[in-house]
């Protein structure tokens, strides 16, 4: 056996190997073949580079299927935000998962809040809808909650809510002074201590003296506003997303008008409409305004995972929120709905909430007895 080359190639090469001795033509075959595959395989050693853009968790959402848990009934604002987002959040998770959306109601989002604190699992294969007021119900120590909304790992929300109230024209109020004026108080809707349809009339009342009675219980705001066509309410306080999502029509014919913002500034949309704070009196009146409205706003929408899911899976929902709200196609779609998207990162809305738990303890006093019946 001789082979035929330089002396000192002896490095692997195609051009080592060339002849064989005569009568040993089936090594020279074999031998081939092991050094094809031995090439090859260096080949893909080389070619596997670690990649910055790679994410610890591409194999494990490959196959899966998220959760994504809204805390309020099939129709209503947060509803049609989420099922929005999970059509297309699933394509920038590496793995390209399926997001399923599914809805638990109760208690004002309590039992939602509840559960993925307790029961959820800390895997990021569950992701909850809630409303941000009921991380000022858990300082205030309302009753129910077992969730401690500092340890909750947020991932982001879609929007900031510009909160508004708005009442029907069957009711005769049809603007503040009316209201003001009214004898008899407004029946508003709202799903429970915590949902701003429950606590931003509540703080209205407080702060500015307007006539309110807020029967809770309802489910979300799909159902607030069947009850409000029927009569049987007068009233609700939303975001001027979800009126403009779910009560297009009667917004449109001036069935229900928008008669209050409870925010700093106005909407483009709606320079007549007075601001709450316009009409706030006291020190004590703009504090619970600003507290009870204007600094949850920002945190309305939350989307979070269950305490102790891991940081690296953290960071990836993160980042496929962020990427999922700025998709063409969903920024279409919400124009198409009148939702706005008003992207808030993840580490914003965190910082947001913890803010919220350095209310002082007397304020705190102050507004549980308004806003925990």
């Amino acid at each position: 056996m001789r082979f035929i080359g330089s002396s000192s190639e002896w490095g692997w090469s195609m051009g080592m190997v060339r002849e064989w001795s005569d009568g040993e033509g089936v090594g020279v075959v074999a031998l081939r073949r092991s050094f094809r595959l031995f090439l090859i395989a260096l080949a893909f050693v080389w070619s596997v580079k670690p990649s910055s853009a790679a994410s610890p968790d591409d194999g494990f959402y490959r196959g899966k299927t998220i959760r994504l848990i809204v805390a309020f009934s099939a129709g209503g604002g947060y509803d049609t935000y989420s099922r929005t987002i999970a059509r297309h959040l699933g394509k920038y998770i590496p793995g390209n998962p399926t997001v399923v959306v599914d809805n638990m109601t109760g208690a004002g989002g309590i039992i939602h809040a509840n559960y993925m604190f307790k029961q959820a699992r800390p895997d990021g294969l569950t992701i909850g809808n809630n409303s941000g007021g009921l991380f000022l119900q858990q300082i205030m120590g309302a009753k129910g909650i077992e969730f401690d909304g500092k340890q909750f790992e947020y991932i982001g929300a879609p929007a900031v809510d510009h909160l508004t109230c708005a009442i029907s024209k069957a009711s005769g109020v049809t603007s503040l002074d009316k209201w003001i004026a009214s004898k008899d108080a407004v029946r508003f809707g709202g799903v429970g201590p915590g949902g701003f349809a429950s606590d931003l009339p509540r703080v209205l009342h407080a702060a500015l003296g307007l006539p309110i009675k807020v029967i809770d219980g309802y489910k979300g705001t799909s159902d607030i506003r069947l009850a409000t066509e029927s009569g049987e309410l007068a009233g609700s306080c939303l975001s001027w997303d979800s009126y403009k999502t779910t009560w297009r029509k009667a917004i449109e014919t001036g069935d229900v008008n928008i008669i209050i913002q409870v925010m700093p500034k106005k909407h483009p949309e709606l320079a007549h409409v007075p601001l709450a704070m316009d009409y706030a009196k006291t020190e004590e009146a703009k504090r619970l305004i600003q507290h009870g409205a204007h600094d949850l706003a920002y945190s309305a929408r939350p989307y979070f995972l269950a305490p102790g899911t891991p940081k690296a899976r953290v960071q990836v929902l993160r980042k496929a929120f962020a990427d999922a709200v700025k998709d063409p196609e969903l920024l279409a779609e919400a124009k198409k709905a009148n939702f706005a998207i008003d992207y808030v990162s993840g580490e914003e809305l965190e910082s947001i909430v913890h803010g919220l738990y350095k209310i002082e303890p007397a304020f705190a006093a102050k507004m549980k007895q308004i806003l925990v019946p």
